[in-house]
């Protein structure tokens, strides 16, 4: 009797022991691929914050050009115009001539808006006006 229990004993202990094998092997590898994802990690978010300044970058450039011009734009008007002085407040980069007025783009752009939407209900009217006589025929 205690001699079939002890071969019980002992193959279980093989089983565990197996088991414990495989577990450790596992581990071992799960760390290795833990390591090489944080190594990409480091490597994908300096590329990232590389990629960030060189937008940031493009982005200044962008601005200044449109700067630059606009500026050009001031001294050829000069040029061409010579009684116009561009050093006046006046001129704005901001500002737009609407309705032959000198105005603030977001001024604008919510009175553009507004003739937009007039404009498309007129737009509707005269089309359901459009259909109506085709349906009575």
């Amino acid at each position: 009797m205690w001699k079939k229990e002890r071969e019980g004993w002992e193959e279980e202990r093989k089983r565990l022991a197996t088991w414990k094998l495989c577990c450790l092997d596992s581990e071992g590898k799960l760390n290795k691929r833990i390591g090489e994802l944080e190594e990409d990690y480091d490597e994908l978010k300096d590329k990232y914050d590389g990629v960030v300044g060189e937008l940031d970058d493009l982005k200044n450039c962008i601005i200044q050009k449109h700067i630059n011009g606009f500026e050009k734009g001031l001294r050829q008007a000069a040029f061409f115009h010579q009684d116009v002085d561009i050093t006046d407040s006046k001129f704005d980069v901001n500002k737009d001539i609407i309705d032959e007025k000198l105005v603030k783009e977001d001024e604008s752009s919510a009175d553009e808006e507004a003739e937009e939407k007039a404009v498309e209900e007129e737009k509707g009217a005269g089309d359901a006006e459009e259909v109506a006589p085709d349906a009575a025929q």
